[in-house]
């Protein structure tokens, strides 16, 4: 259970992947903050397959940090959605992409973190699903304004 103050993070498996990659960045405080409690993080199975494999792919090396980081502070893993509730909008973005969207709508978080063009970018991506998508950027400013 998660603590009722502090902000409940879908994170794309992009973010995820660059906060490993790059622990100073935007991304990687992410991760920090996470890890030190002050965020729950929630992603999806295929986020969490995703990871794993461009971590495995890319950075081969790293895939002991990523197993010690799932084992020791979990994330809460969601499972993907059904393919029709997915499909509903694929209007606006890929299959692949909705399959996330519509994770993160089933997970209800505070916010949704990706640097993905799409969901940022696509007309009508956060009315239709009612989630608050930000960049890694942007989400380390509304944590700096809260003083979380």
């Amino acid at each position: 259970m998660t603590k009722p103050d502090i902000p409940r993070v879908f994170l794309d498996s992009n973010v995820f992947y660059s906060g490993l990659l790059s622990p100073e960045g935007p991304a990687g405080v992410i991760i920090r903050d996470f890890i030190k409690g002050k965020i729950s993080v929630i992603i999806s199975q295929r986020v969490l397959e995703e990871v794993i494999r461009t971590i495995g792919e890319e950075l081969p090396d790293g895939l002991d940090n990523l197993k010690m980081l799932l084992t020791n502070v979990p994330p809460r893993v969601v499972a993907d959605p059904l393919l029709q509730d997915a499909r509903a909008l694929t209007a606006k973005v890929s299959l692949s992409d909705a399959v996330i969207l519509a994770a993160a709508f089933n997970a209800q978080p505070d916010y949704l973190v990706t640097d993905d063009y799409y969901y940022l970018r696509k007309a009508g991506i956060e009315e239709e699903t009612g989630l608050h998508i930000v960049t890694p950027e942007q989400f380390m400013t509304v944590v700096e304004k809260d003083g979380k």
